[in-house]
Parts: structure tokens; sequence; C-alpha cells
């Protein structure tokens, strides 16, 4: 719209204020129409004529000038221009468009996606108060974020504890907390029953920069106390369920152990959910939101939880380190969250009806899932957990080839990496093995050469063991 005709009270808040009383769903106020046609006939041709040298000259002074004066018709400039008092070019309006205010007792269901990068306030000292935790407030959104703030504090809420970051995937979220947390000198206890990624951030990144580690057993809990009591340790970074044999560790042990010697006990509590084992003592919490939290298997996220004095620790860091969470896949993560219950409690429901079908299977000769009463740990978990997840891991009779065969051939379980998504997935033991483990730590890890692993979606509990028993006959899996 032209420059003079874009002020407040014109046509641009005659045209929402028409459109916001509209005579029917769908339908815009009879007298719209009529308005636009009478603004724009009241328009001169010459002002859509190209402007001379002169009229140029004068156009930047009077824009030098509005940058320059403190008010407009003695309001603030800033809210002469989001009234639209400020008269405007095209190129500048598009730039600086009218400012919608939702009254207060006018509030949407859904809150809105803050898809900015920055904000601004009408004072330096207040950037600055800002910028040095004085008062509240967003500034950039690689630190923080409206979106991701209501993300992190439904996420810190659930997992019980006061605060929490988001990064960009869960791969972030935990490896960049240890790289926070570690100095040069320190030492970590991890466990070969790990996830792959965080095992490799731990023996070959963090140890490129002199953090040294001990790799042992989750099940070895005595093993744990004998090397915190022999090495000053910052960190046990451990998981319950393990990723992908399902062991589960004895938290509350665990973390008595390490308060005790004074380290710092990190739990990638992804497979578990962010709604279980906020009752133990762990001081860090990460998360694969990309798994249950999203649940729809199309945004990738992380988070950190702990407890305030912890994250703040954490909170300059992480902001540097620069792996901060889309506004926009926040704003999917929360609505996903919407639906996590339903979904986590359906997949539950569905794989322990799948493994207690496999539990019946001759052509499995090894089975775990925490749900059922053959595995090592069920007690602990029933103890711990107020679920079982919906990942289960099974070994076959005919080995790596009818495992693999198995994989191939099931028709609702696709071939994927990842988990908690509502379609059923599959990994084959080709896709599993750990690659640079010795002897010893092979057998902690209890992958075998036909170790499969299944992660349970929503789908009809039926058609997945149909579509298992088909994929089962197919592999010709032998029985001993």
């Amino acid at each position: 719209m032209p420059d003079d005709d874009v002020r407040s009270g014109d046509q641009v808040n005659d045209g929402e204020s028409a459109h916001n009383h509209a005579s029917g769903p769908g339908r815009p106020h009879p007298g719209l129409a009529r308005a636009i046609r009478s603004s724009l006939d009241r328009i001169p041709a010459e002002r859509f004529a190209v402007r001379t040298d002169t009229q140029h000259q004068e156009a930047a002074a009077l824009c030098a000038k509005t940058r320059t004066a403190p008010q407009s018709n003695g309001i603030p400039m800033a809210e002469a221009v989001k009234r639209g008092q400020v008269r405007m070019q095209p190129s500048t309006f598009v730039t600086h468009p009218p400012h919608v205010t939702v009254p207060d007792d006018n509030r949407p269901l859904v809150a809105p996606i803050y898809q900015s990068a920055k904000f601004t306030f009408d004072s330096v000292e207040e950037i600055e108060r800002q910028l040095h935790g004085e008062r509240e407030g967003f500034w950039y959104s690689r630190k923080a974020n409206p979106t991701l703030r209501q993300l992190e504090l439904t996420l810190a809420g659930l997992q019980g504890r006061e605060d929490c970051l988001l990064t960009a995937s869960g791969a972030a979220a935990v490896d960049l907390t240890m790289l926070a947390l570690c100095r040069q000198g320190d030492h970590v206890i991890f466990f070969a029953e790990m996830y792959k990624p965080t095992q490799h951030m731990i023996r070959r990144v963090l140890g490129r920069y002199g953090v040294r580690h001990t790799l042992l057993s989750i099940d070895d809990v005595d093993e744990i106390e004998r090397t915190l009591a022999g090495a000053s340790t910052r960190l046990v970074v451990f998981e319950s369920p393990s990723n992908p044999v399902l062991k589960v560790a004895d938290i509350s042990r665990i973390t008595e152990l390490a308060k005790k010697h004074g380290a710092l006990t990190l739990l990638d509590n992804t497979l578990a959910g962010i709604h279980n084992h906020g009752q133990f003592d762990v001081d860090v919490f990460v998360h694969s939101l990309t798994k249950y939290v999203s649940g729809h298997g199309d945004v990738l996220g992380g988070a950190v939880i702990a407890d305030r004095t912890i994250i703040d620790s954490l909170r300059t860091d992480m902001a540097v380190f620069g792996a901060s969470l889309d506004a926009h896949a926040a704003f999917l993560m929360q609505r996903g969250l919407k639906t996590y219950f339903l979904r986590y409690e359906r997949q539950c429901q569905n794989a322990m009806a799948v493994a207690d079908y496999l539990d019946s299977r001759p052509e499995v000769s090894s089975l775990r899932y925490p749900g059922l009463k053959s595995h090592p740990q069920h007690d602990l978990a029933c103890a711990q957990q107020k679920d079982f997840g919906s990942m289960i891991a099974l070994d076959l009779q005919g080995g790596p080839e009818a495992a693999r065969k198995f994989t191939e051939s099931l028709s609702l379980f696709s071939i994927s990496a990842s988990l908690g998504s509502t379609e059923s997935l599959v990994l084959a033991p080709q896709l599993l093995q750990p690659r640079d483990f010795d002897a010893q730590q092979l057998s902690w890890s209890a992958i075998t050469d036909s170790t499969v692993r299944l992660s349970v979606g929503v789908e009809d509990v039926q058609d997945l063991i149909a579509d298992i028993e088909q994929a089962l006959a197919a592999a010709g899996a032998h029985t001993s």
C-alpha cells in the first residue's frame, strides 16, 4: 500500500475491523470489498509513478528525521510505528508490518511458534539487564526462545527436576553435556551395554582431550564401587534400560555409590521415557526427544534435564556450542507430548503382547523384555519403572542369516534406526554389532551375531503378531 495510505485508523485498520466482524464463518464482512475498492479509488495515479531524485532526497530526509525523532505526536516512536502512525514506503512497510495484539482475555489454545532468531528491547539498558540476568526476556534464539522455554519447562516437570536445556539431537544432549562437565585429567566410568555413539564420544573424543575412562558392565555393581574407590571420578554415564539388549541398571545403588565418592551421575533415560526414574538421585538426565517425545519420526531433538544449579553451570557452554533446537522443532515436540502417554501406553501394551508371543516360539533362542518374568532384572524393573517400554531384543536359533531373513521378511516393521515412533521398526544383527570391543567387552554387551532389535509401534497388535509369525516361517530358523 502506498505511503500516505498506511496510517492509524485508515484502510489497514478498517480492513482488520471488517474481517474481525465477518458475517459468517469463512465469509468476509459485506462491506470489506467495497472499502478496499473505495480506498484504491482514492489513490492518485501519480502515486504509482517512479520517484524523481528530488523525491528520493525528500524521502531520505524524512526517514532520517523519523529515525532520530524520539516521539511522533507525543507517542514514543516505536509505539507510533506499531500503531501505523508513521508513514512508510512499501519496502519499509513490509519489513515493519502492523503489530497485532491479542487481548489478555482472548488467548490462543495452542501457544504460537516464536519463529524468530532474534528479539529486541526498547533500550540498550534493558538489553544489558537481560544479558546480565537481571530481568526476564529473550535476545537471541541460540540462547533462549519462548517456544523452546515452554518445552523445557514441560520436560523438566515431567522428569521431576527444576530446569532443562534443549539441543538439536539426542546425541548432542549427551555429548555436549559430557564435554561441558569434563576437564583434562578427569575420569569417566561408562558401560559396554550403552549406545554406541556415546561410547565413541567418551573413548575417542573426550580421550583425545585427556579425559580418562573405564569401561565396565552395568551388571557388575561391585566393580563399579571398586573403580570409584580407586580413581577420582567426575562422571558415571549409564543407561537404563540399555540399548539394545535392555539390561536394567540398579539406579539407586549406582547413584548412591557415585555420591559417596564425589562423582556426578548422567543417565540416558531415553528408553525408559520422560516419566520414569525421576524418584532417583540422578544428577543429570539426558533424552533423545526424537524417540518417544516426538513420537512420529519426523523431528530431531535432545534434552538435558537437571536441577537449576547444574543447568545454569551448563547454559553458557551449551549456547557457545551452538547445537540449538529450532523453534518449529520445539513446537512439534510440544505437540507430540499431548499424545505422549496415550502412545506410550499403547506401545507398552503391544510390546508386552509381542514379547509373550515370542516367548512361546521355539525359533527364539533368547528373549529380553523387562516386562517378562524371565528377564534377569524383571523385579528390579518393576521396582524402578512404571512400565517396560516398547523395545524387545531377541536371538534366533538359525544364526545371523536366519535373523537377517527374518528382518527382511517383516512387512509392518520397517528396517530403520531409532525407536519410539508410532510405526514399528526392526534392526538386524548385522546393524547392531560393536566394532571395537575385545572378547570380554563383547560378552558384557550381550549382543550376539543373531540379535534382533524390535521397536513396537501403535499398530493393531494382532497384525504385528501375524507379521512376526510369517517372518519366522520365512526365515526358516531351525529349532533344537
